[in-house]
């Protein structure tokens, strides 16, 4: 992997990137959307690629317990298991380390998950995460976390910090893969010290590029822009940073301009399954009365099949009669909507404009 830094903006820490990996290259900032089980909810990959997006993600604990790694491995790896031709990063299963709290039990040596699908044990170590991500073949995997469940005491939020430092050093460790890059996840949750103590540690461990975690875990948006604030200043000029869960455009836009180049999050695709959809003035509720007879597409010049081709009346009615592909047109133009702001991003900061479009946008999307 290399990252290369192609432009500044004269009056933010926004930057213009290039992310080259194995299966193909990223300009940054750029979003990715979330295949947590190989697949992007209701797409294929053809009709991801025509959103614009580059780059997906998928997720360590889920495909270790269905397929199975071995089972991904032996069909030639991740990309051609699923179809997809563009780089891929892998989430550790830190993730679920907070989102499963009630089905895992974590200390020092690793995370024992109770299987959400069967109940069977699976136990997932630094080395484990690492060895299933070498199997499945991303072009990224990231360092086994721990992610704190919010509200956690300062004692909680700093143990779980020695942990991420100590995984992080196992992790890397245990990596052999050349053509993988691996990332590590600064944790500290709202304490600018911790924050602060992480990253360093994680610095000094020379890791290919480095994400902020523990931002989408019930915090306020004034702790997540603490955290970046505190954060994103430290991390290495020349090494990749990923905000992990940050898929609203506000945030997005917010986090660009402290410097942050990868953004995930499964809200596009949620929302589009849930009838809502991004516009430049904000969210358009397709099931609303008001769009009953309504002729428009939902963003107008946006080059998406959905508003191409359908108008809001019709959405709406697929929605009503609970059609798929109401879900489906929805999720592309959602995608769509966000590679055509990071694309815009990119201009305004090849511009030397960026901290004007962040403004007009902020003002058009409203809070």
């Amino acid at each position: 992997m290399r990252f290369t830094t192609l432009a500044r903006d004269g009056t933010s820490a926004a930057r213009l990137g290039r992310l080259e990996t194995p299966h193909g290259a990223v300009e940054t900032p750029a979003f990715m959307p979330v295949g947590t089980q190989a697949t992007v909810k209701g797409l294929t990959p053809d009709q991801i690629r025509a959103t614009g997006v580059r780059m997906l993600l998928a997720n360590t604990y889920h495909l270790a317990l269905r397929p199975g790694e071995e089972t991904v491995a032996a069909l030639g790896g991740l990309h051609s298991f699923m179809g997809w031709e563009g780089p891929i990063l892998t989430d550790s299963g830190g993730f679920q380390v907070f989102s499963l709290a009630g089905r895992n039990r974590i200390n020092d040596h690793g995370v024992a998950f109770r299987s959400h699908v069967d109940g069977r044990l699976l136990e997932l170590t630094p080395e484990r995460a690492v060895f299933i991500q070498q199997a499945l073949g991303s072009d990224v995997a990231m360092c086994l976390d721990h992610c704190p469940a919010l509200p956690a005491s300062r004692d909680e939020i700093g143990q779980a910090v020695d942990r991420t430092i100590a995984w992080a050093g196992r992790c890397k460790a245990a990596h052999t893969r050349a053509d993988q890059s691996l990332f590590g996840i600064v944790q500290g949750g709202a304490h600018a010290d911790l924050r602060g103590r992480c990253a360093e540690a994680l610095i000094a461990l020379d890791l290919d590029g480095y994400a902020i975690g523990g931002v989408s875990v019930g915090e306020s948006r004034d702790e997540v822009g603490l955290a970046l604030e505190v954060t994103t200043h430290l991390l290495p000029y020349d090494k990749p940073r990923y905000l992990m869960g940050i898929g609203r455009p506000q945030d997005i836009l917010n986090a660009v301009a402290t410097g942050i180049d990868l953004f995930d999050c499964v809200l596009p695709t949620r929302n589009g399954r849930n009838a809502t959809c991004f516009s430049s003035e904000g969210s358009v509720k397709l099931r609303n009365a008001s769009h009953a007879r309504d002729p428009r597409p939902i963003e107008e010049g946006c080059e998406c099949l959905a508003c191409r081709r359908f108008s809001r009346s019709y959405l709406r009615h697929l929605f009503l009669a609970k059609e798929m592909l109401g879900p489906i047109l929805a999720s592309i133009h959602n995608l769509t909507y966000l590679h055509r702001l990071t694309r815009a991003i990119r201009q305004a900061i090849a511009a030397g404009r960026f901290v004007q479009f962040h403004l007009e946008v902020l003002e058009a999307l409203g809070p």
